[in-house]
């Protein structure tokens, strides 16, 4: 049976004991009835796996000391998604969630001409990937970052990698699951909001050298556009 999996904010090779907050705590303890002696998992999202014996079941404030420490490669296929913020801030929360359990690395939330809501809560976003990461037992947590206004795409392609942009519109474009998505380690790709980009955001693409892109025939929500190049480009 796996061992539980926690998250600690921050590590430094040598710390031991390590005390943990007290949400971790009381989740041990009280949910998870663990008592001294026993082993859990702790990653930092930065790639550190540390197994740790319960030396002090204290619910607020419990001690663990490191056994093992293992260090995690970066993966060796770095995928970002940049997606605009959703009025439906439950469907913009699932996206961050399965993206997450998907593997990719990083997520830039979009303001683009068309998004209806720019409210981000960047704590409460933070932890939906921190509990994702968990529950898919991975050592890697995405980098979410802060969001950015489209006209800004000149800043944040991925410059040794390749782009892309999934638009509806019937301009000429190639499927993402035939696109060369290979031949570099690293992939962008730009999902819009419910509506579509406009012609001048896809234009402006098309002059930063993205590849227009099809995510299939049916038109899809803006979640799920997301998840469907997450799972394209993660899986290769």
């Amino acid at each position: 049976m796996s061992l539980p999996f926690f998250y600690i904010a921050s590590y430094t090779e040598g710390n031991s004991p390590i005390t943990l907050d007290e949400d971790t705590s009381r989740h041990v303890v009280q949910v998870l009835r663990m008592k001294i002696g026993e082993r859990i998992h702790l990653t930092n999202g930065e790639g550190t796996l540390l197994t740790c014996q319960i030396t002090d079941d204290h619910k607020k404030h419990t001690q663990v000391t490191v056994e093992n420490t293992t260090q995690h490669p970066t993966p060796a296929r770095s995928v970002t998604v940049a997606i605009s913020l959703l009025k439906n801030t439950n469907r913009f929360e699932w996206f961050l969630e399965k993206a997450t359990e998907m593997g990719v690395r990083s997520i830039i939330p979009l303001i683009c001409e068309r998004t209806e809501k720019e409210k981000f809560r960047t704590e409460r976003l933070q932890g939906i990937c921190i509990s994702a990461m968990l529950q898919s037992q991975q050592t890697w947590l995405p980098v979410l970052q802060e969001p950015v206004p489209f006209e800004k795409i000149e800043q944040w392609k991925t410059a040794n990698g390749t782009n892309f942009i999934a638009h509806c519109m019937p301009d000429q474009k190639q499927s993402l699951t035939t696109a060369e998505k290979s031949a570099f380690t690293h992939s962008l790709i730009c999902i819009g909001p419910e509506g579509d980009f406009t012609s001048n955001e896809v234009a402006l693409a098309l002059q930063q050298g993205f590849i227009p892109v099809s995510l299939g025939e049916t038109r899809l929500r803006t979640e799920t556009a997301g998840m469907v190049a997450a799972a394209l480009l993660c899986n290769l």
